[in-house]
């Protein structure tokens, strides 16, 4: 058996990147994770996060078991009980339902706080985790190693290059410069945050507390809403276990979508992508006026500091990466909208299947251009799997969309 030498380089320290560097640290893989925020806390990427059943295997492949307790105790409490859909005077409206194998498992692990996730996937990663590193761009020298560069002038250089850094991924545009597939849907979103107990004084109704809810307004706005409820608070779950690691206080919320086709929008994106908090809040409220009363509270008591707006987009088809030791991970390969609640699923999917090719090639049992082949086809079949499901969600809840699930522009066709 060759000697272990592999060192990985990590771009981005999301949750896809740093399941694969938990998952690498723990089989003995040299690994250093590079993120352009200067602190932990998540960027504009929403807060409630479902958890498939492959999503939650895979967090569990690459966890150490004290992280897995803390990821357990940390996680929704209220079970998935389906998905319901109601038009904007709340009459019941036709859902798909999706089947969930864990049942009511008491361990299971439905859906999980993004802030905390990142904590409890940043720990005992310390020594291993640049933050304030935006990437420039790499160069592979004659030793076939791969260097990094930063935009503070530092570098680092490893035998594999990890892209994790997102839909608008450098690495790819290095790499992949004349790729062009990843789309534009022509949906608009806002994201927010509202405190659970103001939402439910204002008079949420009961149908939409206890599980994830549509509303489908006939004016062609919808709102997706989704209640965080902790099974534990994280702070006092970490002092039980892991004492160490340092939680925020959390309360329970619910996580709003609110999306229309820009079209029926008719605010320029220019003006739209650059309005503050307050002012989504308020045209959210303006929008929607019309609604049943009792949906107000939910905006109406959104935390405006928590409230942006996002651009829907997918990647159509996903593609393979040239062979070689730049290597494709989450966003940065198989882009796809919040609709299906899978993006982050599929993500964590990659590491954990990354991670154990790439321990493989540490351990001299294979090399890196067929672990890479096997890796990139297994991510072809499920990622597309998972790209055309939240599509096909997409077109059942917001009707509007520029692209079908095959690549196609279909704006014309409406």
């Amino acid at each position: 058996m060759s000697e272990r030498k592999l060192r990985v380089l990590i771009i981005g320290g999301g949750i896809g990147g740093l399941a694969l560097a938990q998952g690498l640290h723990a089989e003995g893989v040299q690994v250093a994770v590079y993120e352009q925020d200067t602190t932990t806390r998540l960027r504009g990427q929403g807060y409630r996060l479902r958890v498939s059943p492959e999503g939650e295997q895979a967090l569990r492949d690459c966890l150490p078991e004290r992280a897995q307790a803390l990821l357990t105790a940390t996680a929704n409490m209220r079970y998935d009980k389906g998905l319901a859909a109601y038009d904007e005077k709340l009459n019941p409206l036709w859902a798909p339902q999706f089947g969930d194998p864990r049942g009511d498992r008491p361990d299971k692990v439905d859906a999980v706080d993004r802030v905390t996730l990142r904590r409890i996937l940043l720990s005992g990663l310390d020594d291993l985790v640049h933050f304030g590193k935006r990437f420039t761009r790499y160069e592979i020298g004659a030793d076939d190693k791969v260097t990094a560069h930063f935009a503070d002038g530092t570098s680092d250089t490893g035998d594999v290059l990890i892209a994790a850094d997102g839909t608008n991924s450098r690495v790819r545009a290095q790499r992949v410069p004349d790729a062009d597939n990843v789309r534009d849907l022509g949906v608009r979103a806002i994201l927010s945050r509202t405190p659970m107990a103001k939402a439910i004084s204002a008079g949420l109704p009961e149908v939409l507390r206890d599980r994830f809810t549509y509303v489908i307004g006939s004016d062609g706005l919808h709102l997706g809403l989704m209640p965080m409820v902790f099974r534990n608070q994280p702070r006092k779950a970490a002092a039980e276990l892991w004492p160490e690691l340092e939680f925020d206080d959390s309360e329970d919320y619910y996580m709003s979508v609110f999306s229309v086709h820009r079209e029926e929008l008719g605010i320029p994106d220019e003006k739209f992508f650059a309005m503050t908090g307050p002012e989504l809040v308020q045209l959210v409220l303006d929008r929607t006026a019309e609604w049943q009363s009792e949906l107000h509270g939910v905006f109406a008591h959104a935390e405006p500091d928590e409230t942006l707006p996002i651009a829907l987009r997918a990647t159509l088809p996903i593609q393979p990466w040239p062979a070689g030791q730049i290597i494709p991970l989450g966003d940065a390969m198989h882009a796809m909208p919040p609709t299906g609640g899978v993006g982050a699923n599929t993500a964590v999917r990659d590491a954990a299947g990354l991670k154990s090719v790439l321990a493989q090639v540490d351990r001299g049992e294979r090399t890196l251009t067929d672990a890479m082949e096997e890796y990139q086809n297994a991510v072809r079949v499920y990622g597309t799997e998972a790209i055309t499901m939240s599509l096909k969600t997409a077109k059942w809840s917001i009707q509007k969309l520029d692209w079908d699930e095959n690549g196609n522009y279909v704006a014309d066709q409406r």
